[in-house]
C-alpha cells in the first residue's frame, strides 16, 4: 500500500505576520527562497514548516543530519532528546560535532550548532534518557517523532508512545552497509511492532559499537528520515507508511518491503492488550543498559593483574577472540582464534596451560571463556574490560577503538 501524504492538522499557533508578510520575515523569505519557488512548497509549506514541531531521539549519527536538514529547512520547533556526551570515536559519522566538542553533552552542542545553522528556530534540548516514565510527557506537544535511536527497548518504546498517543513515528535504522526507513504508526498503517512483534535475542544482533558502521550511511539514512518528516508536515508525495525502505550501500540498491498492518498487533492491532507503557528493558531481555548478553558469569582477571603476572615471567597463553581487521587495528601479541572459529579449532589450545581470553570489552571473550569452561578446560580466565581496559590502566599507547 502506497499511502498519499495527508496535512498534518496543524494545532500549533500560526505563525507571526513579519515586514515580509504571509507569516514570514524579509529574512525568512530570502533564507527560505529556494523552497518558495517550488510550487510543491511555497509560502504555504513553508508556514506549515514553521509551524511543525519535531521531536529527535537521539542527535548521534542519525539525529546529525535530521537535525541539520530540519533546522536548515525551517523546522519552527526541534525538540532534542539525549543523555550521552560526545565522544572521539563519535566524530566518524556524527557530524553535528566536531574535535572541541568531545566531552560535551550531545543536546547541548548540537542546540549550539542547530542554532548558529538557522537562529529563526526555537530549539528545546532535553538532557534526559528516554524511559517508560516520561516519553509520554515529552512526546504531547510534538507533532511528529523521529527515531534515531540505536537499541532495541528504545525503538519499541518510542514505537509504543507513538501509538498511544497517535502521532506518526519516522523510523531508521543502521547496521555496517545497511539501513532501513519507514514511518509508523500513522493512521491505518502499521507500527512497529507489526513489523517487529517481538526483539531478537539478546546478543544476536550486534552494537554498532561491536559491528561497525560506515561513517556516511546515517548521513544517507537520516536524510531520508528528514525528507520523510518533511512531506508528512507539508502532505506532499507518497511516503513510506506501510513500506520499509532497506538500503544496501556497498551495493549501492534499494529495495521496499510491503508492510501491513497486523490485525493481531498487541498494540496497534483490533484487540490492543498493551495498553501503557512497559519496561522495555525487560522485554528485550536486558538488565540493565550495558549488560552483555548472555550474561554470563566467568573467572576474571584484571589488566593490572595480568600485566605483572606477565611481568613475573609467568606462562600464560594470551587468546585473543577478535577478528583479524579488529587485531591488525592494535593487539597484545597473543594468538589470534576468532570467536566464530572457536568450536572447530579448540584442539589448537593446551588446556594443561593457563589461558587469558580476551577480546575488545570483554563480552565476547566472555562467550569464549564460557565455551572452553563447558569443553572441560580449568585454567581460564576473562580479561575484564578487554583491550578497551587494557588501554586505560595498563599501556596507553595501545589504541582504542
Amino acid at each position: 500500500m502506497v499511502t498519499k501524504v495527508q496535512p498534518m492538522a496543524g494545532n500549533a499557533p500560526a505563525a507571526r505576520p513579519d515586514a515580509g508578510g504571509a507569516g514570514l520575515s524579509k529574512e525568512e523569505i530570502l533564507r527560505y527562497s529556494r523552497h518558495l519557488i517550488m510550487p510543491e512548497v511555497g509560502m504555504e509549506g513553508q508556514l506549515k514548516l514553521k509551524q511543525a514541531k519535531v521531536l529527535l531521539i537521539g542527535t548521534g549519527g542519525l539525529g546529525a543530519p535530521l537535525g541539520l536538514y530540519l533546522a536548515a529547512a525551517g523546522v519552527g520547533r526541534l525538540g532534542l532528546v539525549d543523555f550521552d556526551v560526545v565522544d572521539f570515536t563519535n566524530l566518524q559519522r556524527q557530524v553535528t560535532f566536531g574535535s572541541s566538542d568531545v566531552g560535551r553533552a550531545k543536546t547541548e552542542a548540537a542546540r549550539e550548532r542547530l542554532a548558529n545553522l538557522n537562529p529563526d528556530i526555537q530549539i528545546e534540548p532535553f538532557e534526559t534518557k528516554l524511559t517508560s516514565e516520561n516519553a509520554l510527557e515529552l512526546f504531547k506537544d510534538f507533532d511528529i517523532i523521529v527515531d534515531g535511536t540505536d537499541n532495541f527497548p528504545t525503538r519499541y518504546l518510542v514505537n509504543d508512545a507513538c501509538v498511544l498517543l497517535g502521532k506518526p513515528n519516522v523510523y531508521g535504522s543502521i547496521f555496517r552497509f545497511e539501513g532501513q526507513v519507514s514511518v509508523f504508526g500513522a493512521p491505518g498503517g502499521p507500527c512497529y511492532r507489526c513489523l517487529y512483534p517481538e526483539p531478537p535475542p539478546p546478543g544476536l544482533v550486534p552494537s554498532c559499537a561491536e559491528g561497525g558502521v560506515l561513517g556516511v550511511l546515517p548521513g544517507i539514512v537520516g536524510s531520508i528520515q528528514a525528507m520523510e518528516t518533511i512531506k508528512l508536515i507539508l502532505g506532499r508525495g507518497e511516503n513510506l507508511i506501510g513500506r520499509l525502505l532497506l538500503f544496501d550501500a556497498l551495493a549501492m540498491k534499494f529495495r521496499e518491503m510491503k508492510l501491513r498492518k497486523n490485525a493481531n498487533c498487541p498494540m496497534c492491532g483490533q484487540h490492543r492488550t498493551i495498553t501503557k507503557l512497559i519496561d522495555y528493558y525487560e522485554f528485550c531481555g536486558i538488565r540493565g543498559e550495558e549488560a552483555p548478553a548472555p550474561n554470563l558469569q566467568v573467572p576474571e582477571i584484571t589488566p593490572r593483574e595480568l600485566k605483572s603476572r606477565l611481568d613475573r615471567g609467568e606462562d600464560l597463553y594470551i587468546l585473543d577472540v577478535r577478528e583479524p581487521h579488529e587485531y591488525q587495528i592494535c593487539n597484545l601479541r597473543g594468538h589470534l582464534i576468532p570467536l566464530g572459529e572457536l568450536p572447530r579449532r579448540v584442539h589448537e589450545l593446551d588446556s594443561s596451560r593457563e589461558i587469558v581470553a580476551h577480546c575488545r570489552s570483554g563480552k565476547r571473550s566472555a562467550e569464549a571463556v564460557d565455551f572452553l569452561k563447558k569443553a572441560g578446560f580449568r585454567k581460564i580466565w576473562n580479561l575484564k574490560g578487554g583491550i578497551l581496559a587494557w588501554s586505560e590502566e595498563v599501556d596507553p599507547s595501545v589504541p582504542k577503538y
